[in-house]
C-alpha cells in the first residue's frame, strides 16, 4: 500500500482537457498527462483493500493494488512488468476503456474511486517513453502454425499470446491494415492511429505475420487455412448493424453509423475509400443510438462542423447516481456524459422513431417522432413502451446515423465455408472457458463468439483463448491464466 492515509488526504482529479471549442478544431487526442506529483497522489488512493473487488470488475483481472503501489514508489518496471502479465494493450483500455474496475473499487461504496483506467495509461506510456516496451520472441519455437482471422483486439491479443508460447503466427485481415474497430471505429481523438502502428510494431518485431486485404472466404478459403495451419482462431468481431426497417430508410441521408465513422478515420489517416462521401458540415444530424458509437457520431459531426446535433434514445433517461437495483459492485447503468456530449449535442430520452420523410428527390429531410413511456419490472428493467398521445411530431434533419448496436457476424464467406455451429443469436458457438467450435482445430473468440462487447473483453477472450489453443497443441500451457494471477496476488 503506497500511502495509508492517501485516500482520506487526496480526492479524485482526472487530467485536463483542452476546452470542447479548442478540441473540435482537429482529430487529435485532447486529455493530457498528470504531473509526477497528481500522478503520486492518485496512486495514493488506492487502499490495497484485503479484498480487491476491482480485480472482478475488470474483465483482464488486472492486479490493479499491485501497480498503484509500484507507480506510488515510482517503480515503473515493476509497475509495466505487472500490467503487461495481464494486458497486452494497456495503451488501448487506458484509453477507450469504461473501466468496469472503477465502479467494482472498494473506495468507490463511499467515495469517487480510483483513477484506475488513467493510472494504466500512464504505466503504458512511461513503459514507452523508457524503452521497457520490447519484443519478446521466445527462444525455442514449437513448430506449430496458427492462423488469426481478423486483426481486432481479440486477434491481436491472441495473435500475441500465441507468439509467446512459441507459436508461427498470421493474422489475416480483411482491410487495409490491422487493427479492427480501434483504427475503423473509433475515431482518433480517443485513440490516435499512431498508437495501434507502435504497438503492431513490435509484434511484427516479435514474428508475427500480417496478411491485409486478405478476407477469409473470399481471398483465401477455409479449407486452405485448416489444411495449412495446426489451428485457427475465428476473431471477425460482430459486423452486422442492427437496422430500422421503417418508411423512408432507403431515403438518401440514412447510414449506419460505421459507415461514417470508418470513413472519417479513413481520411484522417489519408486512406482512399470508396462510395458515397459522407459529411455532416451545415446539416441538421440526429444519431439514434445512446452508446459509444452514437457519442462517436456526434463528436464526428462537431469536428465537420454540423448545424445541430441531436442524440435519440429509445430509452428511459438513467439515473445519475446508483439505485438499488444497481448495488455495489455492479457495473451501474447511470447517466453517462461524454466528452463529445460536452462539445455540443442535445439528447433525448423516450423517443420513438417512426418513418424518415423526404423531400421530392429523395433526400431525408426530416424523422416523424413521439414521446414514448416504459412500462418496468420490479427490477426497473423496461418491459414495453407505450405512445404517449398527441407527441407525435416532424424533427427537421438532412443526415441520420443509426447507432442501435450489432446483430451478429458476418456469415456469408468464412463462416459458412467453415461449417461451423450457430448459437440462438447466430454468432459462432463455442463454449466459454473452452472456445473450441464444433470443427476440429477451429476456435473463436470476442465479438464473432460473445456478440457485441468492450475492447477489454476482447482481448480477455483473445488471451484465453490463446491458452486453449496452447493446450490443444502442445497438451499443456504456461500462458498465464486470469484468473491464477489475481488468485495470486490475493
Amino acid at each position: 500500500m503506497g500511502k495509508p492515509t492517501g485516500f482520506q488526504e487526496y480526492n479524485r482529479e482526472l487530467p485536463g482537457k483542452l476546452a470542447p471549442e479548442e478540441r473540435v478544431k482537429n482529430y487529435n487526442e485532447f486529455v493530457g498527462l498528470y504531473s509526477d506529483d497528481k500522478l503520486n497522489e492518485q496512486s495514493a488512493r488506492c487502499m490495497n483493500c484485503g479484498i480487491p473487488f476491482c480485480h472482478s470488475g475488470c474483465p483482464l483481472g488486472n492486479v490493479i493494488p499491485e501497480f498503484n503501489d509500484a507507480v506510488y514508489r515510482k517503480s515503473w518496471d515493476e509497475a509495466y512488468e505487472i500490467l503487461s502479465t495481464t494486458n497486452n494493450f494497456p495503451e488501448f483500455t487506458g484509453r477507450i476503456c469504461p473501466a468496469p474496475c472503477e465502479s467494482a473499487c472498494v473506495l468507490g461504496i463511499n467515495k469517487p474511486p480510483v483513477v484506475i483506467e488513467e493510472i494504466e495509461k500512464h504505466i503504458i506510456e512511461i513503459a514507452y517513453q523508457r524503452n521497457l516496451v520490447k519484443p519478446s520472441a521466445p527462444f525455442i519455437k514449437t513448430g506449430k502454425k496458427v492462423a488469426v482471422v481478423g486483426g481486432g483486439p481479440a486477434g491481436l491479443a491472441a495473435a500475441a499470446q500465441l507468439s509467446k508460447a512459441g507459436h508461427s503466427v498470421t493474422v489475416y485481415e480483411r482491410d487495409d491494415r490491422p487493427g479492427g474497430l480501434l483504427r475503423y471505429g473509433i475515431p482518433d481523438f480517443k485513440l490516435e492511429k499512431w498508437v495501434i502502428d507502435r504497438r503492431l510494431k513490435v509484434m511484427e518485431d516479435e514474428g508475427i505475420v500480417f496478411k491485409c486485404n486478405t478476407e477469409v472466404g473470399k481471398d483465401i478459403s477455409m479449407d486452405e487455412l485448416t489444411r495449412n495451419n495446426d489451428a485457427v482462431i475465428l476473431a471477425g468481431g460482430s459486423t452486422i448493424p442492427r437496422n430500422l426497417p421503417i418508411p423512408g430508410r432507403d431515403l438518401k441521408g440514412v447510414y449506419f453509423a460505421m459507415e461514417f465513422l470508418k470513413q472519417q478515420n479513413k481520411r484522417v489517416s489519408g486512406t482512399e475509400f470508396a462510395g458515397e462521401e459522407i459529411l455532416a458540415t451545415g446539416k441538421d444530424v440526429i444519431v439514434i443510438g445512446g452508446g459509444d458509437t452514437g457519442s462517436d457520431c456526434v463528436g464526428t459531426s462537431n469536428r465537420h462542423g454540423a448545424n445541430s446535433v441531436h442524440q435519440f434514445e429509445v430509452s428511459l433517461k438513467p439515473p445519475r447516481e446508483r439505485t438499488p437495483h444497481m448495488p455495489w459492485p455492479n457495473y451501474p447503468m447511470v447517466l453517462k456524459t461524454t466528452s463529445s456530449h460536452e462539445e455540443g449535442c442535445q439528447r433525448y430520452w423516450g423517443v420513438n422513431t417512426k418513418e424518415f420523410l423526404g423531400d421530392e428527390n429523395g433526400n431525408l429531410r426530416a424523422l416523424k417522432v413521439a414521446d414514448i413511456t416504459w412500462e418496468t419490472d420490479v427490477t426497473g428493467r423496461p418491459i414495453k413502451f407505450v405512445e404517449i398521445e398527441g407527441s407525435e411530431r416532424e424533427m427537421p434533419c438532412q443526415l441520420v446515423f443509426l447507432a442501435m448496436g450489432f446483430l451478429h457476424p458476418q456469415h456469408n464467406g468464412m463462416i459458412e465455408q467453415a461449417g461451423v455451429e450457430l448459437d440462438e443469436r447466430k454468432n459462432v458457438k463455442a463454449k466459454e472457458g473452452v472456445y473450441r467450435t464444433n470443427v476440429s482445430k477451429v476456435f473463436a473468440c470476442g465479438d464473432m463468439r460473445r456478440g457485441q462487447s468492450l475492447v477489454v473483453w476482447a482481448i480477455s477472450e483473445g488471451r484465453e483463448t490463446a491458452r486453449k489453443v496452447d493446450e490443444f497443441l502442445m497438451g499443456h500451457t504456461m500462458l498465464e491464466s486470469k484468473d491464477a494471477v489475481s488468485a495470486f496476488a490475493y
